[in-house]
């Protein structure tokens, strides 16, 4: 198994779904001393595999994949409403809501099958904690296995059910907030704060508004074995975010972050866009029927380089994001972070 504070510089690269964590980048935070981490949320198992066989053939280095846990649909849950609310938006952009398909569980069996054939040095979950068989079978297939938790209950159980180790994500994290049910508000204790509730036995990875030296250094001061980075990787060269979110997190008129569900259902932190002031607050939290309904706007949006229906995933530190190569991007915070130690 992997030590998460194993690498030679205790940085880790935020899996982030959707196209941004490409191989490539992967291969350059890895290369670089830290851990890069490959995200399977929305990918079909073979698509996956793909990634990770394209990792291997750049590096001999360890590297993870993150999985989404699926929780039971919210059938009961009348989604008529917010597709009719909208269709104006979709039309506009030339695009069809599709009909919600209930049976949506993010192939989540096929993955784990082939990630334990695959054995992946590391496999990190969000949005829950999966069977505890589940667990045992990566750890017994040599896999280091990660839960990401926004809470000290959360925290709790992970360790009770296996988990080699916690990614703790704070409030001040871009993209999705992973708690453990999707009708759960989010906390707002900072991440320092959270470090200091929960000391599970086990390593923690500390997640959210890790944009600045001072920030890597104030959660490895709090605890924290490592840290997570995702927005600060946004505008690297590897990065496969649409060029109009990368031009949005360095917009000087756009400063504002907020945490919708107007997106996928589940709470996350984006950049506030007109999209998100029109459905902020009316959206049902069901996840992933939402995202299913908003994604054809999403892919329109993208096609268009029009930010104001992209999901412009942010987090609070975001306008400390630049670009360059992702490898620059790791030596230049760790080697400041070290100084402030």
């Amino acid at each position: 198994m992997i030590d998460v504070s194993g690498p030679a510089i205790p940085i880790v690269q935020a899996p982030m779904a959707g196209g941004v964590s490409t191989p490539a980048l992967v291969q350059a935070v890895t290369s670089a001393g830290g851990l890069g981490f490959l995200a399977g949320g929305y990918l079909r198992a073979d698509a996956l595999r793909e990634q990770i066989r394209a990792v291997r053939q750049a590096t001999d280095q360890p590297f993870g994949v993150n999985l989404f846990v699926p929780e039971p649909p919210r059938r009961e849950v009348d989604l008529r409403p917010y597709r009719e609310r909208l269709r104006p938006v979709a039309e506009r952009y030339g695009v069809t809501i599709p009909e919600p398909d209930w049976q949506d569980d993010d192939f989540f069996a096929e993955k784990v099958e082939m990630l334990l054939a695959e054995r992946v040095p590391v496999v990190s979950f969000t949005f829950g904690i999966p069977d505890a068989g589940v667990i045992e079978a990566f750890r017994a297939a040599g896999s280091t296995v990660i839960v990401t938790v926004t809470t000290a209950d959360e925290a709790r159980n992970a360790v009770t059910a296996g988990a080699d180790a916690l990614c703790v994500q704070g409030p001040e994290a871009g993209g999705h907030r992973s708690t453990h049910r999707m009708t759960d508000e989010p906390g707002r204790a900072p991440l320092v704060e959270l470090l200091r509730r929960i000391r599970p036995g086990v390593p923690v990875i500390a997640a959210g508004g890790m944009a600045t030296p001072d920030a890597i250094a104030a959660a490895l001061a709090a605890g924290a074995s490592a840290v997570q980075l995702g927005t600060a990787f946004v505008r690297s060269d590897e990065s496969g975010a649409k060029q109009a979110h990368k031009d949005a997190l360095a917009d000087p008129g756009r400063p504002d972050t907020v945490v919708t569900r107007a997106f996928t259902g589940r709470p996350a932190r984006a950049i506030r866009t007109s999209f998100v002031e029109q459905f902020d607050g009316a959206t049902p939290a069901v996840h992933p029927q939402v995202h299913q309904l908003t994604a054809p706007i999403r892919a329109a949006a993208a096609a268009a380089g029009d930010p104001e229906g992209l999901a412009l995933w942010a987090g609070t530190g975001h306008r400390a994001a630049r670009t360059g190569p992702a490898a620059e991007i790791v030596a230049e915070l760790w080697t400041q972070a070290e100084r402030l130690r």
